[in-house]
C-alpha cells in the first residue's frame, strides 16, 4: 500500500536539538509496516492559501491514500484555529479532486516549550481537533485526532521527540491496520 503524507517539520522528521532530520528509521514515516511512504513533510509549511503542486503530485504517484496533517505552523505564524481550518477545508478540496481516499490528522497540541510561550497560542493548538473532525465529517474524509494519542514533544514544545514518532507511528499504524 501507498501512503502520500503531505505535512510540516514533523512529517519531515525534524530535529530540533541538530537543526537537521532524525536518522532514517526514527522518523514515523519510516516506521510504517506494510506502507510505501511518499514523504512530502516540509519544514516550516504551513496549510497552502493558493493552489498548490500537491494535486499533480498526488495524481502522478497514484497512493492508496493522502494523509495531511497541517496546522501548527499556521498557529505559529499569529493564525488562530478557525482560520487555519477554513484554509485546511480548501485545501482539502483541491487534493480531494484526485479521487484518492484522504485521511485528514490533526496535529498534537503544541505544549510549553522554547518556542511555544503563550498559553493562547497552546489553547489555539487544542481547537484543531475539533475544527478538523468537523471539516472530515461534513466532506466524507477519513480522521485521526493525534492530540488523543499523548505524543512526547521536544524541548521546543512543537516537534516530535524520538519515542513520539515511535508512538505516532505505532498509533497511525493501528488506524491504518483498522481503515484499510
Amino acid at each position: 500500500m501507498k501512503l502520500f503524507c503531505i505535512g510540516d517539520s514533523n512529517t519531515y522528521g525534524f530535529n530540533p536539538q541538530t537543526a537537521a532530520g532524525y536518522p532514517s528509521g526514527t522518523r514515523w514515516t519510516d516506521r510504517l509496516e506494510g506502507w510505501e511512504v511518499i514523504n512530502y513533510g516540509i519544514s516550516g509549511m504551513t496549510i497552502p492559501r493558493v493552489p498548490s503542486f500537491f494535486p499533480n503530485e498526488v495524481r502522478k504517484n497514484r497512493p492508496d491514500l493522502v494523509f495531511v496533517m497541517l496546522g501548527t505552523n499556521d498557529l505559529l505564524e499569529n493564525d488562530g484555529a478557525e482560520e487555519a481550518a477554513d484554509r485546511m477545508e480548501v485545501f482539502l478540496t483541491s487534493i480531494k479532486a484526485s479521487g484518492i481516499s484522504l485521511l485528514l490528522v490533526s496535529p498534537p497540541p503544541l505544549q510549553q516549550g522554547a518556542w511555544v510561550d503563550s498559553e493562547e497560542l497552546i489553547s489555539e493548538s487544542r481547537k484543531l481537533g475539533d475544527l478538523y473532525r468537523d471539516i472530515a465529517e461534513r466532506n466524507g474524509y477519513m480522521f485521526a485526532d493525534a492530540g488523543e494519542w499523548d505524543i512526547e514533544l521536544m524541548f521546543d514544545g512543537v516537534h516530535f521527540s524520538p519515542a513520539g514518532h515511535e508512538k505516532f507511528a505505532g498509533k497511525l499504524g493501528e488506524m491504518l491496520r483498522r481503515i484499510c
